[in-house]
């Protein structure tokens, strides 16, 4: 990585580091780490909690449709500010409330606000701020996912012992309103401008024009590419959704689970900014038919085997995933679409990947409660990434390069 690059970039890279880093809060990896205390507080089996886990995130999907125009049209350093009070008040909710009714509510909070908006509003910044180097500090900015999988599930399985899993919460909302907000707010105080373009212009897309989200629905290109995004969301979700169930099914405990969630982030790491090269170098055509086969390994890893390793390994290779598409969908859009209306159109996107992480804990966990454990569900799922990789090399082969609206 060119280091006058990181260098000359740093407060805007930061940015993107600290957006995607707070999106972690509200990502199934951090939240499943409560799951079996949310079952119990609330009387809620498997099937239960994975469908209103499902029911709030598909809500915030169709939420996150509407809301994301506003990445367009408001300055990053404002929405931003906006989002962490909207969530900090919800983690608040989260540590105080006792209806079952208001959980489904304030879940949908944490999804929308969390893996929806948070995340959104850092990866188009940098959409947007760059051209040049789209992909290397989309990557860049993607390590503030992989530091929340390494760091923060880990220490909420070790403090929720002792302060209990609603006082957890609480610690969220003050660190986000009280440490996160107001670095972000003075990082992103002054807007980025691409060096290699016009301050006053955008990045147009392959075909020379600026996409509205209305032509890329009416277009066969964003159909065919939704099977994969909807797919690497939904395993790699239901991965650490199921995380307790898994602990209880095969032995493990749960504190040693989350001890392995820093392989996973140093794989995402390293793919990702070897991805992020990549990409700025060959586009990123030639990593979509690629990108799902680590998971479609991964997966199978977990249940044949009775040794820990076996839960390291297959979070390494669902890493390696995570970290291409990393790289790969925040440049995609900008790229196929261009930048000017980038915030809607990678609404869309985000929605169908948060519609893909919304089914995947509703489906599993209806399964379980029929007899199936989620050990026994993982060889339909590798096959899943199997056919759909098969279609990203028809969709390489045939469609990019003759993109029109």
């Amino acid at each position: 990585m060119d280091r006058a690059f990181l260098r000359s970039n740093a407060q805007w890279l930061s940015v993107g580091i600290l957006l995607t880093l707070a999106s972690s809060f509200g990502q199934t990896y951090f939240i499943s780490i409560f799951a079996d205390r949310i079952m119990a507080d609330y009387g809620l089996s498997d099937g239960d909690w994975g469908l209103l886990y499902m029911l709030a995130t598909l809500s915030s999907a169709a939420a996150v449709i509407w809301a994301g125009r506003f990445a367009d049209e408001i300055r990053v350093g404002r929405l931003a500010w906006l989002t962490f009070a909207a969530f900090a008040a919800i983690a608040v909710g989260m540590s105080i409330n006792e209806s079952p009714w208001v959980l489904g509510l304030l879940i949908f909070g944490l999804r929308f606000c969390g893996q929806g908006m948070i995340s959104h509003i850092g990866i188009t910044a940098m959409a947007r701020w760059f051209r040049a180097h789209r992909g290397r500090a989309v990557a860049i900015a993607g390590l503030g996912y992989s530091i929340g999988e390494a760091v923060l599930p880990a220490l909420a399985a070790l403090a929720e012992p002792y302060i209990g899993w609603r006082m957890v919460w609480l610690v969220v909302a003050i660190v986000m309103i009280a440490a996160i907000a107001p670095i972000v707010g003075w990082l992103a105080r002054d807007e980025r401008n691409p060096r290699s373009a016009d301050p006053a212009s955008h990045a147009p897309g392959r075909d020379g024009t600026h996409w509205r989200r209305a032509e890329v629905l009416r277009h066969p290109l964003f159909w065919l590419l939704v099977p994969g995004i909807m797919a690497n969301s939904f395993i790699g979700t239901v991965i650490f959704f199921q995380v307790a169930h898994i602990s209880a099914d095969m032995g493990w405990s749960k504190v040693a689970m989350t001890a392995a969630y820093p392989a996973y982030a140093v794989v995402t790491i390293v793919i990702s900014l070897i991805a992020g090269v990549l990409v700025d170098k060959m586009g990123p055509d030639r990593l979509l038919p690629i990108f799902l086969l680590p998971l479609s390994i991964g997966i199978l890893l977990i249940g044949p085997f009775e040794g820990i390793w076996s839960w390291v390994a297959a979070l390494s290779l669902a890493g390696a995933t995570t970290g291409i598409a990393h790289a790969l969908w925040g440049t995609y859009w900008a790229e196929v679409y261009g930048t000017r209306h980038i915030g809607a159109v990678k609404a869309v996107a985000q929605s169908f990947m948060v519609v893909g992480s919304a089914i995947g804990p509703g489906l599993t966990g209806w399964a379980i409660d029929f007899g199936v454990p989620f050990t026994g569900q993982v060889g339909w799922m590798a096959a899943s990434l199997v056919l759909i990789s098969a279609l990203h090399v028809v969709v390489v082969a045939r469609l990019p390069g003759r993109v029109q609206p």
